[in-house]
């Protein structure tokens, strides 16, 4: 009797449980696209083992885009159709996204999910592994899927066509904290097991010495990947930013890098003040300097402005 209250027991932990609705929680026009696909179709519905599926990962998947790069134009759409979350239009479906739908099918165990996840010949065949997790996994078990990879090191272009390289640790940590991958939605996450989900990360940062990355800087997906945290407040920077764009600024800056540090700084603009103080060095490049000479341009604009309407309204009451 307890041999085989034992030998169920193992039974039932091997068994995945699947979150959410029966078409594995995927954009309805992505699953559309899969099913009517004739690489889904054809070629995957004559591979009928895990390993077989394994393989055809290692040999197709390049990226980790739910859409071919190119195949997929979202310029002439507008409002709820538009390219946010891909509702109305559509394009030839990855094979990344074929054989995870592909996995699903199969309903993996607990055993082979582990396989996959820890597989050695291809960063892509352990990236559909968490993506499998992330889409069918229920949220309040999330974490502890992650929290052994959040360090990875282990290096995968998820971009198609390339240019968008991350570690397998930075793409799990975004799984936990984000919603959207490539204008394509993973199932939401209650508030509470995401406030959970949030304090375990900063605990686990807190005792490995790795950076938190905040709610407030978050990014929307892996489609931008330029998400940086800046030491400098947002108003300065926001401040430069404007500034840098101005064309007198700009000039300013060219005329400076010109200027030899032993010669005297002075603009050869045609508004300089006649009060300009000479200096044996040259100025500090600074934005209070450049905002007072912009400000002694100004005045000295404003008063030759009044000196010719006075010159005209002298000579008008003299003739």
């Amino acid at each position: 009797m307890n041999d085989e209250g034992e030998h169920t027991t193992k039974k039932k932990n091997n068994v995945l449980p699947i979150y959410g609705n029966d078409c594995m929680n995927l954009n309805p026009l992505i699953l559309t696209n899969i099913q009517s696909s004739n690489y889904f179709k054809v070629t995957l519905f004559q591979l009928k083992t895990y390993h077989e599926v394994i393989d055809e990962i290692y040999y197709q998947v390049k990226h980790l885009e739910p859409w071919e790069r190119g195949s997929r134009k979202t310029s002439g759409n507008s409002g709820m159709c538009g390219s946010v979350r891909g509702v109305g239009s559509g394009g030839i479906v990855s094979s990344a996204f074929c054989l995870l739908y592909k996995l699903y099918t199969l309903k993996l165990t607990r055993k082979q999910l582990n396989g996959l996840i820890k597989h050695t010949d291809s960063p892509y065949i352990r990236a559909l592994g968490f993506m499998y997790i992330r889409f069918t996994q229920p949220p309040s078990d999330l974490y502890d899927w992650y929290e052994e990879f959040l360090q990875d090191e282990e290096e995968i272009d998820v971009k198609a066509g390339g240019g968008n390289t991350m570690k397998i640790g930075q793409m799990c940590r975004q799984f936990l904290i984000k919603l959207d991958w490539f204008s394509t939605l993973f199932p939401r996450i209650p508030v509470p097991i995401q406030k959970s989900i949030e304090q375990k990360l900063n605990e686990y940062d807190r005792k490995h010495g790795t950076q938190t990355i905040k709610p407030t800087q978050r990014y929307s997906g892996a489609s931008s990947s330029d998400e940086r945290v800046r030491d400098r407040p947002y108003k300065e920077y926001r401040e430069e930013r404007r500034r840098s764009k101005s064309p007198a600024y700009k000039e300013y800056r060219d005329e400076r890098k010109r200027s030899p540090i032993h010669k005297e700084f002075r603009s050869k603009s045609p508004y300089d003040s006649k009060n300009y103080k000479r200096s044996g060095s040259r100025e500090k490049h600074s934005k209070k300097s450049y905002r007072d000479r912009s400000k002694v341009k100004d005045y000295d604009r404003r008063d030759r402005k009044r000196e010719y309407e006075y010159e005209d309204a002298k000579f008008s009451r003299r003739y």
